[in-house]
């Protein structure tokens, strides 16, 4: 199964970029499925409708959320009847959207979960818990996708060696800068601390410089 994950896209210049790679992306590498993380996707925080339809019509199957999942407001109004937007699992209890989504791929069925790291960021429930019950819920799911949005390298790192074996790949997003760690860990788990952004490189993480 070939499956092209794309790190947070950021602004319109992010949803222009991914717009224009990947025509040419998707007849190079034939993806099966196709996952990216939106969570600056709407002037650099939260997702918006309007750009979840674009990265939808970009060929983007699936979208994965992080801390700004709540920074545009106009989410609440569609996150519960979109099952292709996946927010942090981690999130307390009746929070709304969903923290993982299955998809059927090729006859199989794939597992994407959004875990968010509680380092430096918000104090949610534990993400390894969290991704212990999902896992629990779902054994005969072979096929498991996790993206770690998390702001330090220890605790993605951490994760992908307690998930090491259990999930097909754990891909770190989030920090906006890619890492050179690419790796697969005992048990055949692809790993990854952060795959980077799509945005303007010349600015600070996708923003103005100023």
């Amino acid at each position: 199964m070939n499956i092209l994950f794309l790190g947070d896209i950021v602004g319109e210049p992010g949803r222009r970029c991914a717009q224009e790679i990947l025509t040419q992306l998707l007849k190079d590498l034939r993806p099966d499925l196709v996952v990216a993380n939106a969570e600056n996707a709407t002037r650099g925080k939260g997702l918006s409708r309007k750009s979840a339809e674009e990265l939808y019509d970009a060929g983007i199957e699936i979208i994965t959320m992080g801390n700004h999942t709540w920074d545009q407001r106009q989410i609440f109004e569609f996150i519960d009847d979109d099952r292709r937007i996946v927010r942090p699992l981690n999130y307390p209890e009746g929070t709304p959207g969903r923290g993982y989504t299955i998809c059927r791929v090729n006859q199989v069925d794939v597992l994407i979960v959004n875990v968010m790291g509680r380092t430096f960021l918000s104090q949610l429930n534990c993400p390894f818990a969290a991704l212990d019950e999902v896992l629990a819920r779902h054994p005969q799911i072979r096929h498991v996708i996790v993206d770690v949005h998390a702001e330090t390298t220890s605790e993605k790192l951490a994760i992908g060696w307690a998930f090491a074996g259990r999930v097909s790949a754990v891909i770190g997003t989030h920090t906006h800068v890619p890492t050179a760690d690419a790796r697969v860990l005992p048990g055949g788990t692809a790993y990854i601390t952060d795959v980077g952004m799509v945005g303007p490189r010349d600015g600070i993480l996708g923003m103005r410089r100023e």
